[in-house]
């Protein structure tokens, strides 16, 4: 069995930001598979998402300073500028940590390990919603 849905979140500041509720909110049916996968794919190509520790809100501002020393702004060798300072910084950011994941699905719930949680990485300073698409297999 195939399920698929689009979700649209709400504008983030820039940081590191925990989405699991808000994908397990938005996407209920996943409660109808017993065994299956979830891909998540985010339409964007100055964000992205990656799962980590999901209790420590101290990671995701480690998470935020990292990537920030390795695609910081205002480079001199940035050709890619007129979207603001922190456009072709966000585009490297989106690359590094990627715009998909694939979770397992078991007895209609994510199976995430006990401390991992789903990442919005919003690398923009005034960045818009962001638009999910979801995909379920299984059954």
């Amino acid at each position: 069995m195939w399920f698929q849905k689009e979700i649209r979140l709400k504008a983030r500041q820039r940081g590191f930001h925990l989405i699991t509720s808000e994908i397990e909110q938005a996407v209920t049916e996943i409660s109808q598979y017993k065994v299956g996968l979830v891909h998540i794919l985010l339409q964007h190509t100055s964000a992205a998402l990656t799962l980590n520790e999901n209790a420590d809100p101290s990671v995701r501002e480690d998470f935020e300073r990292f990537f920030n020393r390795l695609a910081p702004e205002n480079e001199h060798y940035y050709t890619h500028t007129y979207e603001g300072p922190d456009d072709m910084p966000a585009h490297l950011k989106s690359s590094m940590l990627g715009c998909e994941l694939t979770i397992p699905v078991t007895d209609g719930r994510l199976n995430l390990g006990t401390w991992q949680g789903i990442y919005l990485c919003e690398p923009r300073d005034r960045a818009g919603n962001r638009n999910l698409v979801v995909t379920i297999q299984g059954e």
